[in-house]
């Protein structure tokens, strides 16, 4: 058996987020696995650097399995691709060793998009949130996010994702916001990197800045909530649609991050 690990890209919009569920519950995981059976015709587990919730799309999860095969990689990836549905993509793949993409990834970056357009824009529905008319104060909102930076405890923004779990402790590396206008209007980009992220942490985190930035909180109340510890406090969860896993950052030889693993060759003898 090889193993090979995967760049993929998906619209999270149909299925109940990334992890397998029973059926007939669609979501990522089983729709790769069944594709990656058909090709290869083995029992296939897909592993991910992260699993994204219902709703929330991806640009840069990894994935890695286990499968015997003789053929070129670049077959491999476009075999897949014709057995994914329409919304699901591998963008890279390759052989790779010893790899698993969550315990070996150093960071996770996601980014969150608002729109504040005059009326509603049916072109942006499922990929950003829509505050019709909104007004947002982008000075606040760029406030809000550095009080998120660092290693800090975030229970009142998320819950530990693995069952049984007390850590609510993550380590913040990126927290800014980015604004941009075009001719659809005004769009809010959110982009958070950290270590790891607590359950619902970004869609809350984004909630609350959203209310700082339009004037139902201070920044003194953010603190204070985010320092508070309670999740109650923390009353907005911004949408899933808006959320997309953007990238997930791997050691390099050199020592840096770089936002895939580098490729690990086997010897010549045993490529196929």
């Amino acid at each position: 058996m090889k193993r090979f690990a995967a760049k993929i890209a998906y619209d999270g919009t149909g299925y109940f987020g990334f992890q397998r569920q029973p059926e007939p519950t669609a979501t990522v995981q089983q729709a790769l696995e069944r594709a990656i059976a058909r090709v290869t015709r083995q029992r296939i587990a897909v592993l991910a650097a992260g699993r994204t919730d219902t709703g929330v799309h991806a640009l840069g999860q990894m994935i890695a399995f286990d499968a015997d095969w003789n053929h070129a990689e670049s077959d491999l990836l476009r075999a897949i691709n014709a057995e994914l549905p329409m919304d699901i993509a591998l963008q890279e793949l390759w052989r790779q060793d010893g790899f698993h993409p969550r315990f070996d990834a150093l960071w996770r970056q996601y980014v969150y998009r608002i729109a504040t357009p005059t009326t509603r824009n049916p072109l942006l529905n499922g990929r950003v949130w829509q505050l019709v008319g909104g007004s947002i104060d982008l000075g606040a909102l760029q406030d809000a996010a550095a009080l998120c930076l660092g290693e800090q405890d975030f229970a009142a923004f998320g819950t530990p994702p693995q069952e049984g779990s007390g850590n609510t402790i993550r380590e913040v590396f990126t927290s800014r916001w980015d604004l941009e206008e075009n001719d659809q209007g005004r769009f809010y980009m959110y982009r958070v990197r950290a270590t790891a992220f607590l359950y619902h942490m970004v869609r809350r985190m984004v909630g609350t800045m959203v209310q700082a930035g339009s004037g139902k909180i201070d920044l003194v109340e953010f603190e204070e909530i985010l320092k508070s510890r309670d999740i109650q406090r923390a009353k907005v969860l911004a949408p899933a649609m808006g959320l997309t896993l953007e990238a997930v950052g791997y050691p390099s030889p050199e020592g840096a991050a770089i936002s895939r693993p580098p490729r690990k060759l086997a010897p010549e003898a045993e490529l196929e």
